[in-house]
């Protein structure tokens, strides 16, 4: 059982996919610094100054100066502002990861291209058969 374990994580696929786990994380915090950092701030400057991040409705009527203040008081808010970036990190995330692999599969496309024309370029060499006939056609003589 040991064994087995051993072969399963040696694979190549368990491999990728934790690089592809630690890259994904270390991505995920680069694109909230890209959200909060660089996009949230054209938005505001396009929408008058509004900053999602703090719009927010606290559920039990009371006025709160921040969603900070609504929460330190414990008072249930949906916080919009939160869900707005999510939804914005998520497609910045799934477009970027969409790229990527657009990229990968049509570097992989080329090098297929490139080796199959390879393949194409190289004579093919005598077949077995061939061989057989040449030697058969030799001994007769």
């Amino acid at each position: 059982m040991i064994q087995e374990f051993k072969d399963f994580i040696a694979k190549g696929n368990v491999m990728d996919m934790a690089v592809g786990i630690i890259v994904g994380a270390a991505f995920t915090a680069i694109v909230k610094s890209m959200v909060g950092d660089l996009i949230n701030p054209i938005i505001a400057l396009f929408t008058g100054g509004i900053d999602f991040t703090g719009w927010f409705y606290a559920l039990n009527g009371q006025v709160y100066a921040s969603l900070s203040a609504a929460e330190e008081a414990g008072a249930p808010v949906f916080a919009v502002g939160r869900f707005v970036m999510a939804v914005i990190n998520f497609l910045i995330i799934a477009f970027v990861v969409f790229m990527l692999v657009k990229t990968v599969n049509r570097i992989k496309e080329a090098a297929e291209k490139q080796e199959q024309e390879t393949t194409e370029d190289t004579p093919a060499g005598p077949t077995e058969l061939d061989l057989l006939i040449e030697i058969r056609d030799a001994l007769k003589k």
